[in-house]
């Protein structure tokens, strides 16, 4: 029997992103279906990207029928000029200030050093927590790039061609991605426990 799971979201690209990421290959059975909830969590306060993690996936457990398996995804984008700031906040500093002022906190520093970092947190079918990182460093530069998805268009990896991930094409940036390596955890888990 397929598995129905529950990603938390309700921002479409980051959906597509994670079906991308998680899907079979052509050989393979599918044991697991992904559908999406658009619940409001509260965003918690903390340094922290796993108790961040671990607190919204424990409030999604409870908006989603019991014996149902769920996850959440938070990304950080740590300058290391700023000991990791923004990190959790970052998707508040591009509300607020938008790409170029975010640019424009590096000014003056000569590291332009960053990390993206993406935890997972899943929610297992009997309410057990797991969760799953993936890091990808970078640095932080003009914007490049459709500025359609997040921060994307300001953060050129260091794993890759010279191009943000804004420029680069999705099968490319999902090779390298912070997300893909959290991801791959989280889908290697799946298929491990359905052994």
């Amino acid at each position: 029997m397929v598995q129905k799971i529950v990603f938390i979201t309700g921002n479409e690209n980051k959906l597509k992103e994670v079906k991308m990421l998680l899907a079979t290959g052509e050989s393979e059975e599918p044991i697991f279906e992904l559908t999406s909830a658009n619940i409001d969590l509260p965003e918690m306060q903390s340094g922290s990207l796993e108790e961040i993690a671990k607190i919204k996936v424990s409030e999604a457990l409870k908006h989603i029928p019991k014996g149902q398996a769920v996850f959440v995804e938070d990304t950080a984008l740590c300058f290391d000029e700023y000991n990791g700031l923004p990190g959790a906040y970052i998707k508040w500093f591009m509300k607020s200030m938008g790409p170029e002022k975010i640019v424009r906190m590096l000014d003056g520093f000569e590291n332009k050093g960053a990390e993206a970092i993406t935890t997972v947190a899943y929610g297992d079918s009997e309410g057990k927590i797991h969760i799953f990182q993936g890091r990808t460093k970078g640095k932080i530069v003009e914007p490049r790039g459709p500025p359609t998805f997040g921060w994307d268009c300001l953060f050129e990896p260091t794993e890759g061609t010279g191009s943000t991930y804004a420029e680069m094409e999705k099968k490319d940036k999902n090779k390298i991605s912070q997300r893909s390596k959290a991801f791959a955890q989280l889908k290697k888990y799946l298929y491990t426990q359905a052994a």
